[in-house]
C-alpha cells in the first residue's frame, strides 16, 4: 500500500523528531537504530517516515482505518494533534498497547517540538512485494 501525501499544507522542516527503530534493519535497510529529522506542522509522522525512507507499516494508506502504524510517543506528544475518537478506537486494537500509543498517520505536527517516538520491532510486513 502506497502512502498518499496529505492535502493539509505543511510548515517549513523546522520541527525536530526522532524516530527510535527498535528493528532498524527492517524498517530501513540499515543499521542505524535512530533517525532525527525535521519536520513542518500540518505534517503526519507516517508521512515524515515515509519521505525519509523510514518504512512504516501502514496497511490502510494511513486514513485510519487499521492499527499498522502503530508508535510510542516518548516526548513532544504536546507538540502533535490531539488523537480523535476513531484513532482511540483503532489503536485499542493495535498489540503492545500503551498509555503513549499512537497511529503514525494520525500524529499530525502542530507544536514545535522536539518528539521523540519509537517504531515496535512488529511494526513492519514480513510479506511485501519486491519490485523486479
Amino acid at each position: 500500500m502506497h502512502l498518499k501525501h496529505s492535502d493539509r499544507p505543511h510548515g517549513p522542516p523546522e520541527v525536530t523528531v526522532t524516530f527510535v527503530l527498535e528493528d532498524p534493519e527492517g524498517l530501513t535497510g540499515s543499521t542505524d537504530p535512530t533517525r532525527t529529522l525535521k519536520g513542518g506542522t500540518g505534517e503526519s509522522l507516517l508521512e515524515l517516515a515515509m519521505e525519509h525512507g523510514i518504512n512504516i507499516e501502514h496497511a490502510c494508506g494511513g486514513v485510519c482505518a487499521c492499527s499498522t502504524c502503530h508508535v510510542y510517543i516518548d516526548e513532544g506528544a504536546d507538540s502533535l494533534s490531539e488523537a480523535t475518537e476513531a484513532e482511540e478506537d483503532r489503536v485499542e486494537e493495535a498489540p503492545g498497547l500503551q498509555r503513549n500509543s499512537r497511529l503514525s498517520c494520525q500524529c499530525v505536527i502542530e507544536g514545535k517540538g522536539p518528539i521523540r517516538l519509537r517504531v515496535p520491532a512488529w511494526n513492519r510486513n514480513a510479506v511485501k512485494e519486491v519490485p523486479h
